[in-house]
C-alpha cells in the first residue's frame, strides 16, 4: 500500500463530495462510502502468466471475506472485481519477466457493477515498506520471487515508460523467470478513491474485516496507536496516510493480516470497544491464543517425559502402564492440536462468529482433559499446571471454572 501519497484534507473532501453527488438515488441512510486507501483481499480466478498475458487483459477476482463498514455489509464475499493487465512482459534468459495489473470493476451478487479505482499492493511488511519508499512508483509483480508466485515491488514512476520501469526494476530481474500467479491466489487491492456503497441488511456483529470509519473510532484509534509509538500525527478523526501506515505497521507487528485498515481484529487488538450492533462474542486475541497453545504443548511433553515416552510415541518397555495416564495423554495431546488449530482461526480467519464456535469446540476439549485427569494419577506439576490453562479458557466461557 502506498501510505505516502499526500492529499490536502480539502481535496480529499471535494472527492468525497463528488462521489456522493454522484449517486443520488442512494438515500443518505443507505449510503456508505469504502474509503480511499481500504483494502479489499481477493482470489484469483485463473491463472496469471507473464508469458502469456497481453496489455489490456482482463481477469476476475473473487472477494474472499465479506467487507463490511461500521457494521453494515457493502459488499459480500463472492463479490468479483475486475481485473486489467496494463503491462506484460516476458521473461528472458537474462530478464525476469514483469506483470503490471489494476481494477477496474466491482460486480456484486445481485449482478449490478459499479466502477472501481484499485491497484495491487502487498500484505508482506518487507514488500509494502520497498513500495512505500516512493509515493510515485509502479506496483508490479516480478517473476521468480515472492510468495504469491511473484514478488510485488514498487519502482520507476508513474509516467515512466515500460523500459524506464524494467531499468528501474534493476537485480530484482536477475532471476529469469515469469510471474505465475495460480488460480486462486490472494491478492490485496487497495482503492486509489473512495467507493461509494450500499448497506445492505441490519448491522451485524463485527469480524475481522469489518472496517469502520466513524470518526470518533478513527480518533480512539489514533489515541491507542500514539500510547504504544506507532502513531504521531493529529488525533484528527480522519482516515489519512499516517493513519493507515501506523495502522500497518502495528498489525505487522501483532501478526494480523496487515492491510492498514481499522478492521475489526485491530480495533480488538487496541482495546476499542465493541460498536453498536456487535454481539457478544468471546474470542481470544492472537497473542492469547499463541501462549494458550504454547502452554499446552509444553505440558503434553511434560507428561510424555515423565511417562518416558519418545517424542516418536514410543513407549517404555519395561514400564507397566496405566490406563488413566495414556488416557490423559492421548487427552492432553488433542487439546494442544486443538489449540493450535485455534490459534490459526484466530490468526486467519475473518469470522469472529466462526471462532467463538471454535473456541466453545475448545472449551469442550478442555473438558475432556479434565475428565482424563480426573481418572489418572499425574506426576504434581502437571496437577498444578493445568489450571493455568483453565485459567486462560475462561475468558471465552465464563461457565467455565
Amino acid at each position: 500500500m502506498i501510505f505516502s501519497r499526500t492529499k490536502s484534507l480539502g481535496a480529499r473532501m471535494t472527492t468525497l463530495c463528488l462521489l456522493l453527488t454522484a449517486v443520488p438515488a442512494l438515500s443518505a441512510q443507505t449510503r456508505i462510502v469504502l474509503p480511499e486507501g481500504s483494502v479489499i483481499i481477493v482470489r484469483t480466478s485463473s491463472p496469471l502468466e507473464s508469458a502469456s498475458a497481453r496489455s489490456g487483459q482482463t481477469f476476475e477476482t473473487v472477494v474472499t471475506d465479506t467487507v463490511r463498514v461500521d457494521n453494515y455489509t457493502v459488499v459480500p464475499a463472492g463479490s468479483r472485481i475486475r481485473g486489467v493487465v496494463t503491462l506484460a512482459q516476458a521473461a528472458s534468459r537474462q530478464r525476469s519477466g514483469v506483470m503490471e495489473v489494476g481494477f477496474d470493476q466491482l460486480t456484486l451478487p445481485d449482478g449490478s457493477t459499479l466502477a472501481l479505482s484499485g491497484k495491487l499492493t502487498s500484505t508482506d511488511a518487507a514488500e509494502r515498506r520497498q513500495i512505500e519508499s516512493d509515493p510515485n512508483a509502479r506496483v508490479v509483480l516480478v517473476g521468480g520471487r515472492g510468495g504469491v508466485g511473484a514478488a510485488i515491488a514498487g519502482a520507476g514512476s508513474e509516467g515512466s515508460t515500460a523500459s524506464g520501469l524494467l531499468g528501474a526494476l534493476g537485480s530484482l530481474l536477475s532471476e529469469g523467470r515469469d510471474v505465475r500467479v495460480p488460480a486462486g491466489t490472494p491478492l490485496a487491492v487497495q482503492l486509489e478513491q473512495g467507493l461509494v456503497l450500499t448497506r445492505r441488511g441490519a448491522a451485524r456483529a463485527p469480524d475481522a474485516f469489518t472496517i469502520y470509519t466513524a470518526a470518533d473510532r478513527v480518533r480512539a484509534a489514533q489515541q491507542a496507536l500514539a500510547r504504544q509509538n506507532y502513531y504521531r500525527g493529529a488525533v484528527n478523526g480522519q482516515l489519512d496516510d499516517a493513519t493507515q501506515r501506523a495502522l500497518f505497521e502495528y498489525q505487522v507487528d501483532k501478526g494480523i493480516i496487515a492491510t492498514g485498515n481499522l478492521d475489526g481484529r485491530t480495533a480488538q487488538a487496541l482495546g476499542l470497544s465493541a460498536s453498536a450492533g456487535a454481539t457478544d462474542v468471546a474470542v481470544l486475541s492472537p497473542e492469547e491464543a499463541t501462549l494458550l497453545r504454547r502452554g499446552a504443548q509444553a505440558l503434553v511433553g511434560r507428561h510424555r517425559q515423565d511417562l518416558t515416552i519418545s517424542e516418536a510415541g514410543r513407549l517404555d518397555a519395561r514400564r507397566a502402564y496405566a490406563e488413566g495416564d495414556l488416557d490423559l495423554w492421548f487427552a492432553l495431546s488433542a487439546f494442544a492440536d486443538n489449540a493450535s488449530l485455534y490459534e490459526r482461526v484466530v490468526r486467519l480467519s475473518g469470522n469472529v462468529e466462526g471462532a467463538g464456535l471454535a473456541g466453545k469446540a475448545l472449551i469442550d476439549a478442555a473438558r475432556r482433559v479434565d475428565a482424563a485427569l480426573a481418572r489418572a494419577r499425574p506426576e504434581t506439576r502437571i496437577r498444578n499446571a493445568w489450571p493455568s490453562i483453565r485459567a486462560q479458557l475462561v475468558e471465552l466461557d465464563a461457565g467455565y471454572r
